[in-house]
């Protein structure tokens, strides 16, 4: 029969257990990176509400003054309309708002459309997003494996004709705006040179296309998100080239480098086994980060463009002021932003050690 003691001992082995359980996850370098990534996203979602209710005017009043400007429509009258039509009650104390929405967001609801009641914030963030993940990321990876072979290229040819030329490009390009980018293909290759149909160019693909799984379909897609897709690789293209350059150039100076030389590999074995593999290392950890920027850095090329992403439909409910669309969307940018950050930072934590240790000493 156990005695008190043995049901003490039992009871502080337990304890001890518990809070050896408790310390070890704490003392993770990842379950505090991922606590410090919700709680980025909760304060950031809290200022994304209140900032969205404090721009000038409103759904309701914009749609309000339509109303009475074009229509003639008395004031009482079309509030009346305005508040049968829209799934959002302004009336209600902001605070009372915020947390109606929390509990919303809680159950994975992103709410009604303001504008287009019946139509979920999820069905046409669904809708839109694809187009712009497959404009910006293949823009971004067709930047990233060009840009890095051509880093290569420019450090085992430097000072040469082709490495200053290349220098002098990608510098220029890089410090451009995309939406200037965008504003001169539209400009000069569209309208004054006119070598481009822009106009049959709109839009994520062609009027009468059916979207499925299909070759004749992607190639229609590719034709549509051409110029989106040219203007990110122009834009981004010479940040990985002089970034590869750099990385190559200082690892050729690497000791390593120098005994394989002296052993006799060849060179193509040196440039891709030893050169390249640590050189391009560090860039994996930005294109992490580049990659939550996806959906954000839409916004004014699909604008110029008239392509049919998210950046496009975000730019209209802010014109709009559809609340619920503008929330959502800048949810999205906000878990992509973060969490490719979160992603990088476990990513920089596994390619070196060290890095856990100093945060730990933090």
């Amino acid at each position: 029969m156990a005695t008190a003691a043995d049901v003490a001992n039992v009871s502080t082995r337990r304890t001890t257990s518990f809070h050896s359980i408790v310390s070890a996850i704490w003392g993770s370098y990842f379950f505090r990176k991922f606590l410090r990534a919700l709680a980025t996203i909760f304060i950031v979602t809290t200022i994304i509400f209140f900032l969205v209710r404090l721009l000038p005017g409103n759904p309701i009043e914009i749609y309000v003054n339509q109303l009475v400007v074009t229509y003639g429509m008395p004031v009482h009258e079309a509030k009346d309309q305005a508040a049968a039509l829209f799934a959002i009650d302004l009336e209600q104390p902001v605070i009372l708002q915020y947390f109606s929405y929390l509990q919303n967001l809680a159950q994975g609801n992103f709410g009604q459309s303001v504008l287009s009641p019946g139509t979920t914030v999820t069905e046409v963030i669904l809708r839109f997003l694809p187009w712009t993940l497959f404009s910006v990321g293949t823009g971004l990876l067709i930047s990233f494996s060009v840009g890095v072979l051509l880093g290569v290229i420019m450090a085992y040819r430097r000072d040469s004709f082709l490495d200053h030329g290349f220098t002098v490009v990608s510098s220029i390009v890089s410090s451009v705006p995309d939406f200037l980018i965008g504003l001169l293909i539209v400009v000069w290759l569209g309208v004054q040179w006119k070598i481009l149909p822009i106009a049959a160019m709109r839009g994520a693909y062609s009027s009468g296309m059916v979207p499925g799984l299909n070759f004749e379909f992607f190639l229609d897609a590719l034709f549509h998100g051409a110029l989106p897709i040219s203007t990110y690789v122009l834009t981004s293209i010479g940040f990985w080239m002089l970034s590869m350059k750099s990385n190559t150039i200082s690892t050729l100076g690497e000791d390593y480098v120098t005994i394989a030389k002296a052993r006799g590999l060849k060179e193509w074995r040196i440039t891709t086994a030893y050169v390249g593999r640590n050189a391009i290392l560090p860039l994996f950890t930005i294109l992490t980060i580049r990659i939550g920027f996806v959906v954000g850095g839409s916004l004014l090329v699909e604008q110029i463009f008239e392509y049919g992403g998210i950046g496009r439909m975000l730019g209209q409910a802010i014109n709009q002021r559809d609340y619920t669309i503008m929330q959502g969307i800048f949810l999205i940018i906000t878990f992509s932003v973060i969490f490719a950050n979160f992603f990088a930072d476990v990513l920089y934590g596994w390619l070196d050690p060290r890095i856990k240790l100093q945060d730990n000493e933090g």
